[in-house]
């Protein structure tokens, strides 16, 4: 896992920006570094060994004949095999590293190398000859991508890199707050439009998506997309099929040169892993309340496989002590409250010696594992009633007021376009209009970031259509950035065997009624996982990484910590201050729980405050 930054111009003395660069993401690669530049490229990589701990594996890499020049951050895991076959083709190899592969089969296959790859990656390819930039981020998104476009000497030029962050060290950087941004985020809690950010004009490389860069002109293209499909496989296939391929995806994600762990909830999706993997130590962290607390669950698998586990427990001070330096390193303001001890379970693993974790991120997106999904029990009783009575009353619930059952009996009365927008609902899109500054209330509407996503699915059943809109906005938007970020905060490789090209087609062709079945979700994995975990684990039902803000925010030194943000003169030009204030202060006092929506405008503040008035350039 490493980091790379990089510009196009004709701009002379290079070398100090992009060291300058290089230096704000120095957490990405703290082991070594290298540049290269010329008259119209630049590019510079910060390495974090992992493969050929040698110099031979530093970056950036050149072709044979020095033409081509190659940073790359990520994995190809199936290296060995691409490599053989460019031997045969007459490729010589002067390292151990996965890098060679990439830009050797460049050399050989051209911008079709992508289709070969199988891994998580973000690289930039300059060819010298025909001085034209070729980058491509993995199918997944597991790797950051970032793009700039501004001028020089009235002509265009383009900045790329792994960190957002990196791009203020440039003096073509012209920093402004996307104030399209700020109201869909109150609603979704991450930066939701895949190709916008928070920063206006920071584009990102979509997941599955190419770039080439000639002459001035950026071109993007699409070389991959998720397709859900029931291939009409019995349960028994499919579970043999999940069995062989996870077990040989976490083979392939276990390739390493440095000590290796994984992370451990009380959870299937990590325990599972796990199992497959059998690593010396697992790691965990949970809070001191008692209910927020999953260690013990981990623990107890641990002892099972006879694999020591280290876990920690933190609490509201260690959190919200460290909430600026992680809404730092996440580039972006995101509010989903687990970010925060992913940050410290990151940095439990760092302190005990190892350099690369696996975890379970992507079972739920791909296998159908989040109890939206499912339909709850009064849907299923409204279900019984006749479709026009349902539907005519949730039309006409929709434009009431919130009252008890309002969400069930929309959900099963209208479309999922018109119900289902992810994971999280913070702010109604009305109540987020209500809090904001008449310059920050006309942000893209919500059903245009999800009706983009719901045209690619037309004609797919409710179930593939929540995946579909998970895998393309929440997942890319927030687990996997949240888990980039906050593991490369600490020098720490974060590998995902879920979200594996060769995983992804076998649960691509998987129907609906497999992973939603007998009252449960992800059914299909539970039963693939039965021979690798305890029934207590494969049975449980998803929790995710419960974070108790709520009871954070009605004590008074974090009250206090959060109404110093909320009354601040820089909250008055995004915010009604007295409306967020009365949010706080009704959850403070008990008489509401606005633990999500306090949690979510704080940490938009934290990151506007650390990017725009603490940093100089």
């Amino acid at each position: 896992m490493c980091g790379f930054v990089g510009f196009f111009d004709e701009r002379e003395k290079k070398e100090e920006i992009l060291q300058n660069m290089m230096d704000r993401i120095v957490h990405r690669g703290p082991d070594m570094g290298g540049m290269y530049h010329d008259a119209k490229a630049a590019l510079g990589f910060r390495r974090l060994s992992i493969l050929d701990l040698s110099e031979a594996g530093c970056q950036p890499l050149y072709s044979e004949d020095g033409t081509k020049v190659l940073v790359f951050n990520g994995e190809i895991y199936n290296y060995l095999e691409l490599r053989e076959e460019l031997k045969q083709k007459g490729y010589h190899f002067k390292s151990n590293t996965d890098s060679e592969v990439l830009i050797h089969g460049y050399v050989e296959y051209g911008e079709e190398i992508v289709h070969k790859l199988r891994g998580m990656f973000a690289f930039c390819i300059w060819d010298k000859e025909e001085q034209k930039a070729f980058g491509a981020r993995d199918i997944f998104g597991i790797k950051p991508y970032y793009l700039y476009e501004y001028t020089e000497a009235q002509k265009p030029c383009l900045m790329i890199a792994s960190e957002i962050k990196s791009f203020l060290e440039h003096p073509g950087f012209e920093k402004e707050v996307n104030e399209k941004a700020l109201k869909p985020y109150l609603t979704f809690q991450y930066s939701s439009q895949p190709e916008e950010t928070f920063f206006k004009g920071v584009k990102r490389l979509r997941p599955g998506h190419f770039f080439t860069y000639k002459d001035g002109v950026l071109s993007v293209g699409q070389y991959w997309e998720a397709d859900f499909r029931d291939e009409n496989r019995s349960l028994e296939e499919n579970v043999k099929r999940i069995q062989e391929v996870v077990e040989d995806s976490v083979k392939a994600h276990r390739h390493s040169d440095v000590p290796l762990g994984s992370f451990l909830s009380g959870g299937i999706d990590s325990s599972y892993i796990t199992a497959c993997l059998m690593p010396d130590k697992t790691f965990s962290v949970g809070f001191e309340q008692e209910s927020f607390d999953e260690t013990t669950m981990a623990e107890d698998l641990s002892n099972i496989l006879g694999i020591e586990n280290i876990k920690r427990t933190i609490t509201g001070d260690d959190c919200m002590g460290k909430l600026e330096e992680i809404q730092y390193h996440m580039d972006e303001p995101q509010s989903n409250p687990s970010t925060l001890p992913l940050y410290f379970l990151a940095k439990l693993v760092k302190d005990n010696g190892v350099t690369v974790v696996l975890s379970g991120e992507g079972a739920d997106e791909i296998f159908g594992g989040y109890e939206w999904y499912d339909m709850d029990q009064g849907q299923r009783l409204l279900k019984k009633f006749p479709a026009f009575l349902v539907r005519g009353a949730a039309r006409m619930a929709k434009h009431l007021p919130n009252f008890k059952g309002k969400t069930t009996l929309l959900r099963a009365g209208l479309p999922v376009e018109e119900t289902f927008i992810g994971e999280a609902l913070i702010f109604e899109e009305k109540e987020a209009e209500q809090i904001l500054t008449d310059a920050y209330r006309g942000g893209t509407p919500v059903k245009e970031i999800t009706d983009k996503v719901y045209a690619l699915v037309k004609g797919k059943d409710d179930v593939t259509k929540k995946q579909f809109l998970d895998l393309k906005l929440f997942m890319e938007g927030d687990i996997l950035q949240k888990a980039d970020k906050m593991s490369m905060a600490h020098s720490l490789e974060l590998r995902v065997p879920f979200l594996d090209k060769e995983v992804m087609k076998v649960a691509e062709g998987i129907g609906s009624d497999q992973k939603i079945a007998h009252g449960t979700t992800k059914f299909v994995l539970r039963e693939a996982s039965k021979g690798k975990i305890p029934k207590e684990w494969y049975q449980r039902t998803k929790k995710g990484f419960p974070v108790p803000i709520r009871i954070w925010f009605t004590e008074e030194k974090h009250y206090h910590y959060a109404r110093e943000y909320f009354a601040s003169d820089f909250a008055g030009k995004f915010f009604k201050r007295e409306e967020i204030l009365r949010i706080l202060d009704e959850h403070y006092k008990g008489n509401a729980n606005h633990a999500r929506k306090i949690y979510t405008v704080l940490v938009f503040l934290v990151w506007y405050k650390r990017y725009f008035i603490e940093e100089s350039a």
